[in-house]
Formats: C-alpha cells, sequence, structure tokens
C-alpha cells in the first residue's frame, strides 16, 4: 500500500517577543496546522486553522519554510506524510481561545526560547526560529 501523502499549512503566530503553542492530545507543543483542502490556498488554511484551533486573528509576515513527517496511522493503518508549509504570522495581543473540542489540551503564548525547548520536533524548532528572524527583520524595517 502507498502512502497517504498530504499538502498541510500552518501558522507560527507571534505577538511581540512571544510565540503561541498549543498542546495535542499526545501531550507534544505544537503550532497550529492542517490539511489543504478543496484547491483553497496553504496561506488561507494557515490564517483559518490559526483561528480555528487557537482563536487567533493574525496576519501573515512572511513563508517561514517547509516540514515533513512521517508516522503510521493506526486509524488508515497505513504510513501519512504531511508536508506542511509555515507562515511566520504577527498577532496585535495576546488573547486566544483554545479548541479543546478538536483534542487540545492547552494552548498559550511563550518566550521563543521557551517554545524552542518545549516543541517535541526538531523541524518545528528551526522553523519556528527562521519565523522569529522573519518576524523582527519586519519590524525592524517597519
Amino acid at each position: 500500500m502507498t502512502d497517504l501523502v498530504r499538502n498541510c499549512a500552518g501558522g507560527i503566530v507571534f505577538c511581540k517577543d512571544r510565540v503561541f503553542l498549543l498542546m495535542s492530545d499526545r501531550g507534544e507543543w505544537v503550532m497550529p496546522k492542517g490539511v489543504i483542502r478543496d484547491g483553497n490556498r496553504s496561506n488561507e488554511v494557515a490564517l483559518w486553522r490559526v483561528e480555528d484551533e487557537a482563536g487567533i486573528q493574525a496576519e501573515i509576515v512572511g513563508i517561514a519554510g517547509n516540514t515533513l513527517y512521517r508516522f503510521f496511522s493506526e486509524t488508515r493503518q497505513r504510513q501519512v506524510v504531511n508536508r506542511i508549509q509555515w507562515f511566520a504570522m504577527r498577532a496585535e495581543d495576546e488573547s486566544s481561545r483554545v479548541a479543546f473540542d478538536q483534542g487540545f489540551l492547552d494552548g498559550r503564548y511563550f518566550s521563543v526560547e521557551e517554545a524552542h525547548q518545549r516543541l517535541s520536533h526538531d523541524m518545528d524548532k528551526e522553523v519556528l526560529m527562521r519565523a522569529w528572524d522573519i518576524c523582527r527583520k519586519k519590524t525592524e524595517t517597519a
């Protein structure tokens, strides 16, 4: 059986010098993301998922990069590959609303350093730092 490949998009949301993370149902700290469906554009999906999963109204500052994850899905009984395009985003304030009904256990803003330590996957840590560089450069030139 061939792998199920899913194209996804997500947002790395900063408010000043803090970044928002969600705790997944597996207890891992992650960033909001979702599968791209129905011909939607990746930037639209990223904004929707940030609003839907975290209750945050954000604006895109730039493209932070891509990650690729492979895992075995028990429910599908096959390998799944998630290709995620990440967007650096900025929010005006730290208000948020965690989508507990979607299985998230927690969500809040952290310092960039603490978020870097909490993220489980090295690829997430790398894209977080690229997004932080993008947001800092945009702030300096604004």
